[in-house]
């Protein structure tokens, strides 16, 4: 079969033309999550290349936690699911290595200008609106993260603190069964701080506490920053431990 996927791009083999084709397809809402994708045979016919070919980029997209096999069943695109969100983007575990998922409460929720470093992260002008809102995490009954976190309201247009508050499922869950935005992936800046008054208050310690500090861009297809969050985290009982699949 002669192969051919519209323009090429220089540097690029042939699979991963046909997986940026594929993620246009996810960005653009063709497939919804839990939806299978076409067959395989279907597939190769409209980017016009072998089936060997198309199931090394569908191969990505499934290591990548974006699509998934179901044996007998096809290939679904995923959702996030709480065990899915508590083992690829909840990072904290106990020093012991227990991972629990944690209890969240919401504690403010704003709507408000960017501010410049957070309309630099998410590619929005510093003029943009935005949804801004605190949770606080805790693990095992004990206050362990505060959670500030920065949202486009164009991308999350009549988002409610009712909506928030009583979501059944993770944020990224609700993310993407309500506005169509898949996490697919994050960026983290990590780095010490010591714990404001605010910050101590939450976490029921003492101000200038050591606290780690993670600053989290978090993407959709496309790269599309979707999220901007500041976390901190006391780290006495807990660490830090992020997965390399991310």
């Amino acid at each position: 079969m002669h192969e051919y996927i519209g323009s090429p791009s220089v540097g690029l083999t042939l699979y991963k033309l046909v997986k940026r084709q594929m993620l246009a397809g996810l960005s653009e809402g063709e497939w919804k999550p839990g939806e299978a994708i076409p067959a395989e045979k279907q597939l190769s016919l409209r980017f016009s290349v072998s089936i060997g070919t198309l199931r090394k980029a569908i191969d990505e997209l499934v290591a990548e936690n974006i699509l998934i096999r179901h044996q007998g069943r096809g290939t679904f695109v995923a959702m996030h699911s709480r065990d899915q969100h508590l083992f690829n983007f909840f990072n904290v575990v106990r020093h012991d290595g227990q991972r629990t998922a944690p209890k969240l409460s919401l504690l403010r929720f704003a709507k408000a200008k960017a501010p410049k470093e957070v309309g630099e992260r998410l590619g929005i002008a510093r003029s943009a609106k935005t949804f801004q809102f605190t949770n606080v995490l805790a693990l095992n009954n004990k206050p362990v993260q505060v959670d500030e976190i920065v949202l486009p309201e164009a991308l999350f247009a009549g988002l409610s603190e009712a909506e928030l508050r009583n979501r059944p499922s993770t944020l990224y869950s609700l993310y993407q069964v309500a506005y169509g935005l898949n996490v697919i992936r994050i960026e983290e800046r990590v780095r010490a701080t010591l714990a404001s008054d605010t910050h101590a208050k939450l976490l029921n310690i003492e101000p200038g506490h050591a606290l780690l500090q993670v600053h989290r861009t978090a993407f959709s297809y496309n790269n599309q920053p979707v999220e901007y969050r500041v976390s901190h985290i006391n780290t006495d009982h807990y660490e830090y431990f992020p997965k390399m699949a991310q």
